[in-house]
């Protein structure tokens, strides 16, 4: 039967059939047969064709080998976990940012603690000098979300502590604009920091600050799919998102 979700995931990243063939350094004909035919290529093909597609290798292919390598892999992608944020070692965020070439996500409700850190500051000007990409998602204080979590964590002060986060990132609004900082309203299950290939995942628990709840430490491996996974939730916040105004700063 044709792999209808190759075909699908290949439309979805605007890449031809010749274009992953090439990629892969196959024939074309080769992929036109895993699409048409249904055929199952060797299990490298199969986790280059993910990583390329930026979908986990079992989204396109029911190989069982392949859902238990997936699996194995995607374990090998958790560095390590800690029960609480507050047991990070204080300098890992900004050393895991300060290994970044490429680009650097903050995907927070107000992240207060990172905008009130001078050298994490510094670092991301530093950053954006050197042509990273830096993007910054903070929660639009308005939204319902936003009053959600606040009541979720316990208190009502949420979009008090984005409007002061907005307040510490101000300077960079100003003198960096290619720094991206948007707002969003989206219901936030983890928030998420990103270096490259490797990210901080700091889940949301119904509560309890996040300070308090579990964080993910997570490193990228080709056809892993976890890492991926919390990557796309990413695109998709930022794709929905609208940039700040001074208004959304000062109010006025």
């Amino acid at each position: 039967m044709p792999n209808e979700r190759l075909r699908s995931a290949l439309l979805a990243q605007g890449m031809s059939v010749q274009q992953l063939a090439d990629a892969l350094g196959v024939n074309s004909k080769t992929v036109e047969r895993w699409i048409t035919q249904g055929k199952v290529p060797y299990r490298r093909h199969q986790y280059a064709t993910a990583s390329l597609l930026k979908v986990d290798v079992t989204t396109l292919w029911d190989d069982s080998r392949a859902v238990e390598s997936a699996t194995d892999l995607s374990k090998a992608e958790i560095v390590t976990v800690y029960p609480h944020r507050h047991m990070v070692p204080p300098d890992l965020w900004r050393e895991m940012y300060d290994r970044a070439t490429e680009r650097i996500d903050v995907l927070v409700y107000a992240g207060l603690w990172l905008s009130e850190d001078p050298k994490f500051l510094e670092l991301l000007k530093d950053k954006v000098r050197r042509h990273a990409q830096v993007r910054v998602l903070l929660g639009d204080p308005d939204c319902a979300a936003v009053q959600q979590r606040g009541i979720d964590e316990g208190h009502r002060i949420m979009d008090g502590k984005i409007r002061n986060a907005l307040m510490n990132y101000r300077p960079l609004f100003k003198s960096h604009p290619e720094i991206g900082f948007r707002l969003h309203d989206a219901t936030l299950y983890n928030s998420l920091f990103r270096a490259d290939d490797e990210m901080l995942v700091n889940t949301h628990v119904y509560g309890i600050g996040a300070y308090l709840a579990p964080v993910l430490h997570l490193r990228r491996l080709p056809g892993g799919g976890l890492f991926d996974t919390y990557a796309n939730s990413i695109e998709q916040t930022w794709g929905g998102a609208r940039q700040v105004t001074e208004h959304d700063i000062t109010g006025a």
